[in-house]
């Protein structure tokens, strides 16, 4: 019973952040012809992040996008670049970027880079610091 109710639990989470993913679409900037997207997903977990990134990249096409949540006082952030981008923008330096900020660091692969970070207070100011950031990297 316990197992079903996890499992139908992570079913949800999952459309929750699905749901919000369409959300974030609209409120991606442009930048130089780039999509970017700085964001939290209120409740979500790490493999939520992942999947609503991989949504997001397909959505967006050429975006550089940062996504956050909190839980227990720790942050979990996951960046992502579409691959016609990786060239100018790596994944692992954009997700460093934001991770110093919040009191962790992280890496990865130039498309797809995670990281944590202990310092939620500080996760809106680095969030709104993304845009700029790949604007100097275009």
């Amino acid at each position: 019973n316990v197992r079903a109710l996890e499992k139908e639990l992570a079913r949800l989470k999952g459309k929750l952040a699905a749901s919000q993913g369409d959300e974030l679409v609209n409120q991606a900037i442009e930048v130089n012809g780039v999509k970017v997207l700085a964001a939290t997903l209120e409740g979500a977990d790490v493999p939520t992040l992942r999947d609503t990134m991989d949504k997001l990249k397909d959505k967006l096409k050429s975006a550089a996008i940062v996504l956050a949540a909190v839980a227990d006082g720790k942050v979990s952030l996951i960046a992502g670049v579409t691959a016609d981008q990786t060239g100018k923008v790596k994944a692992g330096e954009l997700v460093n970027f934001v991770a110093q900020q919040v009191g962790g660091k992280g890496g990865g692969r130039p498309d797809m880079a995670q990281a944590g970070g202990t310092q939620p207070e500080n996760l809106p100011a680095a969030l709104a610091a993304v845009q700029g950031w790949v604007a100097a990297k275009l």
